[in-house]
C-alpha cells in the first residue's frame, strides 16, 4: 500500500514564493553587476583606442627621429670630407 502524505498547501506555497523571492533578489543583482561589467568594457575599449593611437604616434616619432639620425649622418660623414 502507497504511503500517503499530507502538507498544507499554503506552506508548499510559501516556501515556493520565498524561493521565488531569493531568485529574483539575485537576479536583480546579477543585471546591476552586468550593467557595471558593461560600462567598465565600454572605458576599456575607449582606453585601448588611446592606446593605440599613443603607440602609432610614438612608432611616428621614432621614424622621423630616425630619417634625420641617418640624414645627418649622412650629411655629415658623405658629402663633407674630413679636415
Amino acid at each position: 500500500m502507497p504511503t500517503m502524505l499530507e502538507t498544507d498547501l499554503k506552506e508548499v506555497l510559501e516556501k515556493i514564493d520565498r524561493r521565488l523571492n531569493a531568485i529574483e533578489s539575485d537576479l536583480t543583482t546579477i543585471k546591476v553587476d552586468l550593467a557595471t561589467v558593461k560600462v567598465e568594457v565600454g572605458t576599456i575599449k575607449e582606453d585601448v583606442k588611446e592606446l593605440n593611437g599613443s603607440q602609432r604616434a610614438q612608432i611616428w616619432a621614432l621614424i622621423i627621429t630616425m630619417i634625420g639620425a641617418t640624414t645627418a649622418a649622412v650629411i655629415k660623414f658623405g658629402f663633407f670630407p674630413n679636415p
